[in-house]
């Protein structure tokens, strides 16, 4: 047991252990206020990147997509975890415009096969987001 006895921490005596705790001073906020609420909420244009490149792979470029970007929707291919929520606000922050509404779409790898070998291509999670109308994404910059 003295062993034990070795390694315990000693006790201090009680008049080393009594110390006077000063609490600081609080200042006491001013009444007259105003409300942060009356702010107008500004929305900041331009581009922030943030999490996006892990949402967003790239933009898919088709002829049917490109007629879809005539009726303000667009479409991207996205990473396969990613939700609406996460592809709306992505696209919202990089390209700093309004999305309406968000469709999502689980395509299928395609069966490939050379000779005996078969095989299969790997899918892909496309994105058609929908912008606010009089809003345009510049997707391929001219």
């Amino acid at each position: 047991m003295a062993l034990k006895d070795i390694f315990k921490k000693k006790k201090k005596p009680k008049a080393a252990e009594k110390k006077t705790v000063k609490e600081p001073k609080v200042e006491k906020e001013p009444k007259n206020k105003p409300e942060v609420s009356a702010v107008p909420k500004i929305k900041k244009e331009g581009k922030k990147i943030g999490r996006s490149w892990q949402v967003l792979r790239s933009p898919h470029v088709t002829e049917k997509a490109s007629a879809l970007a005539g009726k303000n929707d667009y479409v991207f291919k996205v990473f396969n975890r990613t939700n609406k929520k996460e592809v709306k606000a992505a696209v919202e922050n990089v390209f700093g415009v309004d999305v309406l509404g968000v469709k999502i779409i689980n395509v299928p790898g395609k069966k490939r096969r050379l000779g005996k070998i078969k095989g299969k291509r790997p899918g892909y999670k496309k994105a058609v987001v929908r912008v606010k109308e009089g809003q345009k994404i510049e997707i391929l910059p001219r």
